[in-house]
């Protein structure tokens, strides 16, 4: 829990105690839980909301990935997963193109030359 031990839950039960006293201490806990679920309640609208702006293109946008630390460790991350599992983007990149489809050139092909063109 916030990471915090048990000593320091104790000492800010302790130190509850002493600021508010034992006659107040299960209002002010009360109050304090009351606005945690209210702050909960209102992030989680903000991000419904943005998800339902931004369309079905960003279905899967989740805001902590705009945080550089968040982005880069899921990107190198995947990559160091995918050669633990002994594929590596490099491999997958051709069974991709092949069946993509698509004009483009996969892993290791040469353009074709057009000397008409040059």
């Amino acid at each position: 829990m916030f990471g915090l031990g048990w000593p320091e839950i104790v000492a800010l039960v302790v130190i509850a105690l002493l600021v508010f006293g034992p006659e107040k201490l299960p209002q002010a806990a009360s109050q304090a839980g009351k606005t945690l679920r209210n702050l909960r309640r209102m992030a989680n609208n903000a991000r419904d909301d943005l998800r339902t702006g931004l369309g079905p293109d960003f279905a899967d946008f989740d805001p902590a990935d705009l945080n550089p630390k968040n982005f880069v460790r899921k990107h190198l991350t995947a990559d160091l997963e995918d050669d633990w599992n002994g594929a590596s983007a490099a491999t997958a990149e051709p069974a991709a193109h092949a069946m993509s489809g698509t004009d483009e050139l996969g892993y290791g092909e040469i353009p074709p030359y057009d000397s008409d063109a040059t």
